[in-house]
């Protein structure tokens, strides 16, 4: 999703959260900057639906919880708390938790025209830092197109496939699921780029 900035003073995490959680929207909080969080389209909602729903099917039974775009994450500590569209946490002191997931292992964000940059930059370096992370998953809103980063045996080593055909079949075999690309997209009618957000 795209950021705006508020104007104003530094923030410190104490009073970032206090303020999030009477806020009507959503807001991203960097090293004391708050930044609103845009709107999404129609396809973007469908899209986080259709992944948390598998996800959730599937992890629920072991005991792990799937959130689904209100909740955030604690990249770093005291420093970058960001929303990812889904995620997957399958600590005991992330499922006993109340508003912020600190050991997520799977994140999904779904890109608009507005956010992939971003996404794929500045999110991907930050979240590359949360040790617990085996899997980050960018997800196109207006084509068959999944991209997929995979933490190798070696923490600092990441791995990268890309996923373009409705038939294909993306494997996190870290944790021992997959999920089919056409059941990302179902029940998506992709729109001109131009026309996304």
């Amino acid at each position: 999703m795209g950021q705006a900035q508020m104007a104003g003073p530094k923030y410190t995490v104490p009073e970032y959260l206090e303020m999030e959680e009477k806020s009507d929207i959503r807001h991203e909080y960097y090293d004391g900057e708050i930044f609103a969080m845009a709107g999404t389209t129609m396809n973007h909602n469908e899209i986080v639906d259709n992944v948390r729903t598998i996800l959730k099917d599937f992890f629920k039974p072991f005991g792990c919880r799937v959130f689904a775009e209100n909740v955030k994450v604690e990249a770093i500590e005291n420093l970058y708390y960001p929303y990812p569209d889904v995620i997957v946490t399958c600590a005991p002191d992330d499922i006993s938790g109340r508003y912020i997931v600190k050991q997520p292992s799977v994140l999904v964000e779904v890109l608009s025209k507005s956010s992939a940059s971003y996404d794929r930059g500045f999110k991907l370096r930050q979240y590359k830092k949360i040790d617990s992370l085996i899997y980050y998953m960018l997800v196109s809103q207006n084509e068959f197109y999944v991209e997929l980063y995979s933490r190798t045996n070696q923490p600092d080593i990441w791995s990268y496939q890309t996923f373009d055909n409705a038939e294909d079949t993306i494997h996190l075999e870290k944790l021992d699921f997959e999920i089919e690309v056409s059941e990302i997209y179902d029940n998506i009618v992709f729109i001109p780029d131009e026309d996304q957000i």
